[in-house]
């Protein structure tokens, strides 16, 4: 009986009879499937003692045409296997030091050669007998150290991975007529980026993350398509939508200048290549570049020819690498970068003097990342941004005022912790804030939306409800100074009311409003900043003759379901503010936090006295103190 074909999965040791092999003089196909491999495991763990046989397998038929031998447990192939037939070797995960013993061997039809896995697998075969080849598949063999240079004399290699074989050092060349997907990724010793050889086709991809490749060869101009996320592309340059992705070349240390030759090029990616400290002038060529993620890097100052980018949309500096004393600089706008819709430049090492001065021309902005950096101030001009919606400051923990907001503005992050930013904030709500003091019942508000997780300490009411209401102190009301009521709730908020009580409360005298977010957002991850304004709130005519300082109460009552909520009364001039920016005289009075219990509850508060030997709490004291503070307050026009 002829046979043709052996196909089986093994899960015990293997018995070759040599007379046996021998006979079979036409077998076509050979598959020996292991059963017991582990694909998470080593190659060396994975094959035990009991399945490698001693000495080496003597004889393999020269018809075989198809093989699949996982786990080959030999370190080369028979040399007197010489199978010109073969079209598809496959042997994953095998003891191979090399395929053939010091020979070349030729092999015109072979197609698929699969070695991957192969742990001990030192070097490739020579590639010069086998023209036809298609797929080469090296994957994960660790000891590879050198690719053959024959290699370059395959013209129909479409697909050549050597993916993490981390001991490579030598890959000289690589045929590229017929070649689609190369994978480099993981290389870690690999250096330097393989010659071409042929006329490319339309398309390669490439992967590159993760390799020791320091420079990219002048020829760039070449490779730019790139079609998936790390991977390296190559297409003519008069296709669209083309990529260049480098992100993770830890080693990469400059772009050459040759890149301003990729026209079509869209997207630029060089993140994560930690080692990268400049970007070349000639990035300014790039006219069609909407994309560019520079993040993790050690460029601490974009070329001026930046701003000729008139159509980047995305821009990228954020998490810069730099050393100490180096500080990140931004270059001057120059009416350029028209088209900019986001500028990420968080965690930069930004001081004063980093940005431009003339970032307010940046007239498509809508997102812009400062957090995380060290300047104290910021340039007037951003009130000048028409188109931002977003401003990102949180964790600028030297920034004690936030400038001037753009019209368009209704996200804000910055560092909540700082009474002083708090209170700019509402001082620029307040400056922004449309008021409709008609006749309506209703008030629409301006909200502003950050992504902080708790209600800030500035607010002097805090807590969880869905209504909050708060005794007014002695006198709280002081014409031009008083701007209304600052309010922080937490959780998704469409509409509230509002009511004012009076001390006397004859239950016809309370003024009342219905207040609705114009901007609220169904996002309950949020915290919504706004303010109630007096000027908004106030009715002379409901209030039956009376004065705002007769009235003790405010009540604002939530929609929706309990959430957190702060409540904080705003002035132009605060005391509070004042009174801690002002500690110099030895017997001057500290204010603290006043606090007054919600829910119609008498007030109480908190404060100390500075009497030379130290801080001594006063809480016996309060009304001397109140007494105090009015009369002090009072000199400058204002009474808390």
């Amino acid at each position: 009986m002829t046979i043709e074909a052996i196909w089986f999965t093994c899960f015990e040791q293997i018995c070759f009879n040599k007379e046996a092999m021998k006979n079979m003089k036409r077998l076509r196909i050979l598959c020996i499937a292991d059963g017991r491999l582990n694909r998470f495991s080593s190659p060396h763990s994975s094959i035990d003692s009991k399945y490698i046989l001693n000495g080496s397998i003597e004889f393999l038929s020269n018809n075989l045409q198809w093989v699949y031998w996982e786990q080959y447990p030999w370190v080369s192939l028979p040399d007197n296997f010489k199978p010109q037939r073969l079209v598809h070797l496959y042997l994953g995960w095998s003891l191979l030091h090399d395929l053939w013993t010091k020979r070349k061997e030729l092999l015109p039809c072979l197609r698929w050669l699969d070695l991957s896995f192969s742990d001990r697998l030192m070097q490739t075969p020579n590639f010069t007998g086998m023209p036809n080849l298609e797929c080469l598949n090296l994957k994960r063999c660790r000891s590879l150290k050198k690719v053959h240079p024959s290699l370059g004399n395959c013209k129909k290699l479409n697909k050549l991975s050597l993916y993490r074989c981390k001991s490579l050092e030598r890959f000289p060349c690589v045929n590229v007529e017929s070649l689609e997907h190369l994978d480099l990724e993981g290389c870690l010793k690999l250096d330097k980026f393989p010659n071409f050889f042929g006329r490319m086709k339309l398309e390669l991809e490439i992967k590159v993350e993760g390799t020791g490749i320091r420079e990219l060869p002048s020829s760039i101009q070449y490779l730019t398509h790139i079609t998936k996320k790390h991977l390296l592309g190559m297409k003519n340059l008069e296709a669209p939508f083309t990529e260049l992705d480098l992100a993770g070349m830890k080693k990469l240390i400059a772009l050459p200048s040759s890149i301003g030759m990729l026209k079509g090029l869209v997207k630029l990616d060089v993140s994560w290549c930690l080692k990268l400290e400049s970007l070349p002038e000639e990035i300014g060529d790039l006219e069609n570049l909407v994309n560019l993620d520079a993040s993790c890097t050690r460029i601490s100052k974009p070329p001026s020819s930046i701003v000729r980018l008139n159509k980047l949309k995305f821009l990228n500096f954020a998490g810069q690498c730099l050393e100490d004393g180096v500080y990140f600089v931004f270059p001057q706008v120059n009416e350029g970068l028209r088209s900019l819709e986001i500028l990420n430049l968080s965690s930069c090492n930004l001081i004063d003097g980093g940005l431009p001065e003339d970032i307010g021309c940046l007239s498509s902005l809508k997102k812009l990342d400062l957090s995380k950096n060290n300047f104290e101030h910021l340039p007037r001009s951003i009130a000048q941004l028409g188109a931002l919606e977003a401003l990102y400051l949180s964790y600028c923990k030297r920034l004690t005022q936030l400038p001037e907001f753009p019209e368009q503005l209704d996200k804000i992050d910055a560092y909540w912790s700082n009474d002083s930013i708090c209170n700019s904030l509402f001082q620029n709500i307040s400056s922004l804030q449309q008021h409709d003091i008609s006749a309506s019942d209703s008030l629409s508000l301006r909200a502003f939306i950050s992504w902080e997780e708790n209600i800030p300490s500035w607010f002097h009411h805090r807590g969880f409800d869905k209504s909050v209401s708060v005794n007014l102190p002695e006198n709280w009301y002081v014409r031009d100074n008083f701007l209304g009521f600052a309010v922080c709730y937490s959780g998704e908020l469409i509409d509230m009311t509002a009511q004012l009580i009076s001390l006397c409360d004859d239950g016809t005298s309370g003024i009342t409003r219905k207040l609705a977010l114009s901007n609220h957002s169904d996002w309950n991850s949020k915290i919504y900043f706004f303010l109630v304004p007096f000027a908004g709130l106030w009715d002379t005519c409901k209030a039956n003759g009376k004065t705002p300082n007769d009235y003790g109460l405010i009540t604002l009552c939530f929609s929706g379901e309990m959430n957190k909520y702060g409540l904080r009364l705003l002035y132009k001039d605060d005391p509070e503010l004042d009174a801690n920016c002002s500690s110099s005289t030895k017997h001057s009075y500290i204010l603290g936090r006043v606090m007054f219990e919600t829910k119609g509850e008498l007030c109480r508060s908190i404060c100390q006295k500075n009497c030379g030997d130290g801080l001594i709490g006063c809480t016996q004291k309060v009304q001397v103190w109140r007494t105090s503070l009015t009369a002090a307050t009072n000199q400058k026009g204002y009474v808390l």
